[in-house]
């Protein structure tokens, strides 16, 4: 394939300031050795079998720095709903922000230009309202249909479908803002040092018969691993960016949320692993495994380590699993103050394992909040510190939870790890390591 001359490479380092406002420049030579960059072996699941190289192995032509969404398609393989059956192999370097809501010229896209089919959400609201609709089942119907039309107009836009033997690099601040990366049923990517924001759902569907009250449920999720295999997210920040839970309406008593996860791994995805990344501002963070009753596709799979991240002011799920091997190890945990949940979802047939992570809790706290029983067996924890106090995390939930016990075996044991740091160091070295800017 031949890339159109905005994103083609020019040359192994910076064009002057002048020319890169019009042309796409390769990356100083520091940046250009991550685009190369191979996972190491044994570091985490991701190096499991055939490891991963993402698109090291791409000729000059295919390695390219991108700074529109339209640059970024066209070097995704050149129109998003096919991207994901690229296979060639790519080196992608994002400069700036990109604002993933643009059309093709670059123009800045709202939430009414994806409105279709009569979609409003004042029409929404009337005809949802629990004193009209009742609460004992979902929306359906006119608006409904129309929602959901509406929706995926912006999916099609936002959510940007990622090939085979891809590895993407933030430059200059990479970011992606207002949606994010689908890597779906693919093998073989990277994606390193960009910054993802706000990957927000202007449609999001109410459920009443989500909880006790009812929900509002939103799509999008900065990054999603879906039925993929080898894939290595490493180094970077993941958040709501400008536009926080705190920032959003309420209606019928909910917050009308319009984010979904931050970097989710479901439907039979395997092999991956999430390496100094943060986590931060967020509620649903991360999610393996989406559905109790996906066991035909993902019991054997989802198979994830997460080593070395930082979830700072997040609510749930760091991670939640089902059914999946899912290592977590010497991560950081700086929970919200205000309306923290926990931190590892124990769920259906999970077997995590989770070693000599550091919990930083606020106080009145303790150590029972960390883990939560979503119809889990056991799991694995050991070496587990709690504000500098090492911590039996599964006694402490058994002592504060008698009718939803966990055992002490998730019945396997981890061998893809590089090192293990002692739990009370991983502060300062995750906090001067991770995210965006350290590599």
């Amino acid at each position: 394939m031949r890339l159109p001359r905005t994103v083609r490479t020019v040359g192994p380092l910076f064009a002057s300031a002048a020319l890169c406002g019009t042309l796409a420049c390769v990356p100083s030579a520091h940046a250009a050795d991550l685009g190369h960059a191979v996972l190491a072996a044994k570091d985490g699941w991701a190096s499991a079998t055939t490891g991963t190289t993402g698109g090291s192995k791409a000729d000059a032509a295919h390695t390219v720095t991108v700074s529109t969404r339209a640059q970024l398609v066209a070097a995704l393989g050149g129109k998003n709903s096919g991207n994901g059956s690229n296979a060639t192999a790519k080196i992608i370097y994002v400069s700036g922000v990109i604002d993933l809501n643009t059309d093709d010229s670059g123009k800045h896209l709202d939430c009414s230009a994806y409105a279709t089919g009569g979609y409003s959400l004042p029409a929404y609201l009337a005809a949802y309202d629990p004193k009209v609709w009742g609460t004992s089942k979902v929306p359906s119907g006119t608006q409904e249909d129309a929602r959901a039309a509406s929706q995926k107009k912006q999916a099609d836009k936002v959510q940007i479908n990622v090939g085979a033997n891809t590895t993407l690099v933030g430059v200059n601040g990479g970011t992606l803002r207002g949606g994010g990366l689908v890597v779906k049923n693919v093998d073989n990517v990277i994606v390193r040092n960009l910054s993802f924001e706000n990957a927000a759902d202007c449609f999001p569907q109410w459920d009443p018969t989500d909880g006790s009250t009812g929900n509002w449920n939103s799509e999008y999720d900065a990054m999603t691993v879906y039925g993929a295999t080898h894939v290595w997210v490493d180094h970077n920040t993941f958040s709501d960016g400008a536009v926080p839970d705190s920032s959003l309406p309420s209606y019928f008593g909910r917050i009308y949320e319009v984010h979904d996860g931050l970097l989710d791994v479901v439907k039979g995805a395997d092999y991956v692993t999430s390496s100094w990344n943060v986590f931060k501002n967020h509620d649903k963070t991360n999610l393996i495994g989406n559905s109790d009753s996906a066991s035909a596709t993902d019991a054997g799979h989802l198979r994830v380590t997460f080593h070395h991240n930082l979830w700072q002011n997040t609510v749930q799920r760091a991670p939640r699993v089902r059914f999946g091997q899912v290592d977590a190890y010497n991560n950081y945990y700086v929970p919200s103050a205000g309306d923290y949940e926990y931190s590892l979802g124990v769920g259906k047939s999970s077997q995590l394992v989770a070693q000599n992570n550091y919990f930083a809790l606020p106080s009145g706290i303790t150590a029972a909040k960390v883990l939560y029983n979503w119809g889990g067996t056991a799991l694995t924890a050991g070496g587990n510190s709690v504000n500098g106090t090492t911590s039996d995390l599964i006694a402490a939930w058994n002592a504060a939870n008698s009718g939803k016990q966990l055992g002490t075996s998730a019945g396997w044991t981890p061998t893809l790890r590089t090192g293990l740091d002692a739990a009370n160091t991983v502060p300062a070295k995750v906090t001067a390591g991770a995210g965006v800017g350290h590599l």
